[in-house]
């Protein structure tokens, strides 16, 4: 087998990640990019990602297949089924200490996350053509809040005292 014509390593390092937080008591996590083909509860869902607890105790059905990741479960008491395609899943990590893994953006996504919508470019005055040709600009923001009289380097201390995952885009 050919690398293009091989599978996906990303449902294997999910279920080996996975595995690792049951093995050391920790209580896995999935951040999921939610698009029409994510079944969750979308009241749940915030900027269209939504964090999954997917521990033995939360879950009920856990099947973690290569194409999808599927369970029960209850949110706000209610019992749902939860079915994620593997590629909508951004990381997978424990709570109690932040450690995992974060995956790239599915295809489609980079796809979404690139084209402008026409409404801007409308009212820009430009065509598709001349955006598409115009160099992208980035700016890079400095995240060191530290002032100049600072001695040593800070440590951030995370909301609540629990480890946290920040996705940066």
């Amino acid at each position: 087998m050919t690398a293009p014509e091989a599978t996906s390593t990303r449902p294997y390092l999910i279920r080996a990640l996975f595995e690792w937080c049951t093995d050391n008591g920790f209580t896995p996590h999935l951040a999921v990019r939610v698009d029409r083909h994510v079944q969750v509860p979308r009241e749940f869902v915030r900027d269209g990602e939504i964090v999954l607890n997917v521990s033995q105790d939360a879950t009920s059905g856990l099947h973690m297949g290569n194409d999808f990741i599927s369970f029960k479960a209850r949110f706000g008491g209610q019992p749902r089924e939860i079915m994620v395609p593997v590629d909508r899943v951004m990381a997978i990590y424990a709570r109690e200490t932040g450690q995992g893994m974060a995956f790239p953006p599915p295809d489609e996504a980079v796809d979404e996350l690139s084209q402008e919508p026409q409404d801007v470019l409308e009212s820009s005055g430009e065509s598709e053509e001349q955006a598409a040709a115009a160099p992208s600009v980035v700016q890079l923001v400095s995240t060191n809040h530290e002032s100049p009289e600072d001695d040593g380097p800070r440590t951030p201390t995370p909301a609540g005292g629990r480890p946290a995952l920040k996705r940066v885009k």
